[in-house]
C-alpha cells in the first residue's frame, strides 16, 4: 500500500476532494482533527505546560486556545517550539493509524510529506479561494488574503506535488480523482 498525503491551502477545497474519497469508501487520514485530537493528551499537555506554563490549559483540561494563541504568535521561534511538540505526535498517530490517504494544509510547512509516497495538491483560483473562505468562516476578504499569505504559495505546492487536482467549479473532480487513484494503484 502506497500512502498518498492531499495538500492545498485554505479555500482550495481539499476536504472537499476527501469528502469524495470518503464517499468511495476511502478512509483519510485527517491532520488539523488529528493535532485537535492529540493536543489534550497527557504526554503533549504535559510539554505544553512545560513550554507556556501552567494556564496552557483550563481547570477541566482543555487548551487555553487565548493563552497558547498569544505564545504562538510572540516569535517565530514559539511557533516553532510548538510545532516541534504537536507535528511529531501527529505523525506518530498517522503511520499507527494504517491509513493510506491523510490531509493536511501544511504537507511541506510540517514535514509530513516525508511520510507518503505521493502528493495531491487541490488548487483553485485565488479570487474562489477567497470567496468560499468568507462564505464559510464569515470573515473578510482582507482576513483571508492574511491566512493565504502565511501559507506556502499554491504554486509552489502544486510544483512540489506528484498530482494537481483542479477545483475551479468547472473541472471534473471526479475524473481527475479516477486518474489519480488508477496511477497510484500501478506499481512504481
Amino acid at each position: 500500500m502506497i500512502r498518498i498525503g492531499i495538500a492545498g491551502g485554505i479555500g482550495s477545497g481539499k476536504s472537499y476532494v476527501c469528502q469524495r474519497l470518503r464517499q468511495r469508501g476511502y478512509e483519510v487520514y485527517d491532520c488539523d482533527s488529528a493535532a485537535k485530537r492529540l493536543i489534550v493528551t497527557p504526554e503533549i499537555r504535559r510539554q505544553m505546560t512545560a513550554l507556556i506554563g501552567p494556564d496552557s490549559y483550563t481547570a477541566d483540561g482543555r487548551l487555553n486556545k487565548a493563552v497558547v494563541s498569544q505564545y504562538l504568535l510572540a516569535s517565530a521561534d514559539h511557533q516553532k517550539a510548538i510545532n516541534d511538540i504537536v507535528h511529531p505526535a501527529v505523525f506518530r498517530d498517522y503511520l499507527a493509524s494504517g491509513m493510506q490517504w491523510m490531509e493536511s494544509a501544511i504537507m511541506y510547512e510540517s514535514g509530513i510529506y516525508r511520510l507518503v509516497d505521493r502528493v495531491v495538491v487541490v488548487t483553485a483560483p485565488l479570487e474562489e479561494r477567497i470567496r468560499r473562505v468568507m462564505e464559510r468562516d464569515h470573515i473578510s476578504r482582507r482576513k483571508v488574503l492574511d491566512w493565504i499569505g502565511r501559507q506556502l504559495p499554491q504554486e509552489e505546492v502544486a510544483r512540489r506535488a506528484d498530482f494537481v487536482i483542479v477545483n475551479d467549479g468547472q473541472s471534473d473532480i471526479e475524473q481527475q480523482l479516477n486518474q489519480i487513484i488508477e496511477q497510484c494503484n500501478r506499481p512504481f
